[in-house]
């Protein structure tokens, strides 16, 4: 009985252990600070907020791609390099004076404090800054509740411009803060875009803004042929302009495009793996006119393919 008892225990979840935990933590942000401290990581130094920004949407990616496959091992490391990312900008940050990652903590214990008062009372989440009437009682075991309560302090955020407990900033909310952020790139444009309608502020129909797209590629040209590295920042910023038109493009005919870039991609994966198949030799050793033969070839065949299924 003895050892079916401990087999049961070691097959049990681990236990949580903030002691543990608080310690790793301090050492992960010890270890950031060394990297990017003189004499640490050349690399890691070099870098900036906006060379980093791409690294934390692909890492965000990979945590929902672990989380879909159920491939806990790789959550937890995928969910490590995602901190990792809060790690380099609270660092970052902290060398350019503008904040730390205590403060990154702080702010966040205040939110959940100040969001959840069903859980620590009124009094503890009106000190963080709740200024919002809600029935912390109504709560207590209702999600349903705690999703209104929620959104009704969230509101009051939103209304008084609250940063932190003393609420500073009464700035009014642009109609557009309601489109999150948080998001795809695409979905936000779509959302912006339809927003904007509501204010009158669109094209009347889809067929206006194939001019549009004409000019904004033009204007995408310009900028591209001037070769000039110290311009590629304006290069970004007119092929974001045609990238934001052709997604409201897509919006005015009813498309997604996120759903619609997500389909060329799943096409260009089957047609590329059609090429390579049908190559007597790898892609590399071949002409364009041969490469471009190949894929005019894997679109008819996956094209039949469908067809006949």
């Amino acid at each position: 009985m003895p050892e079916r008892q401990t087999a049961q225990a070691s097959a049990a979840p681990p236990a949580s252990d903030p002691e543990r935990a608080s310690l790793l933590f301090q050492e992960s942000v010890a270890i950031m600070a060394r990297l990017r401290a003189p004499g640490g990581c050349p690399w890691d130094r070099e870098q900036t907020f906006d060379s980093v920004r791409k690294n934390t949407l692909e890492e965000t990616y990979e945590v929902f791609d672990a989380i879909e496959r159920r491939d806990w091992p790789h959550l937890s490391e995928e969910l490590g390099d995602l901190l990792l990312q809060v790690l380099f900008y609270a660092e970052m940050a902290a060398n350019e004076g503008h904040f730390t990652i205590a403060d990154v903590l702080e702010g966040l214990n205040r939110k959940l404090v100040r969001r959840h008062p069903h859980v620590f009372g009124d009094a503890a989440a009106q000190a963080a800054g709740n200024r919002a009437e809600v029935d912390a009682e109504a709560a207590v075991g209702s999600s349903a509740a705690v999703l209104r309560n929620w959104d009704q302090i969230k509101a009051a955020e939103k209304r008084t411009g609250h940063k932190d407990a003393e609420g500073e900033g009464n700035q009014p909310a642009s109609r557009l803060e309601s489109v999150q952020r948080a998001m795809p790139a695409l979905a936000e444009a779509s959302k912006l875009g339809a927003k904007a309608r509501k204010a009158g502020f669109d094209w009347p129909e889809w067929r206006d803004l194939l001019p549009k797209i004409v000019e904004e590629t033009a204007e995408l040209e310009a900028e591209a042929a001037s070769n000039d590295p110290a311009r590629k920042a304006a290069v970004e910023a007119e092929l974001g302009d045609l990238l934001f038109t052709v997604v409201n493009l897509g919006r005015h005919l009813g498309v997604d495009a996120e759903m619609a870039l997500r389909g060329c991609n799943r096409r260009f994966r089957q047609r590329f793996r059609e090429m390579e198949l049908a190559a007597e030799k790898p892609l590399e050793e071949l002409a364009p006119a041969e490469l471009e033969e190949l894929w005019a070839g894997a679109k008819r065949k996956l094209a039949a393919q469908a067809a006949t299924s």
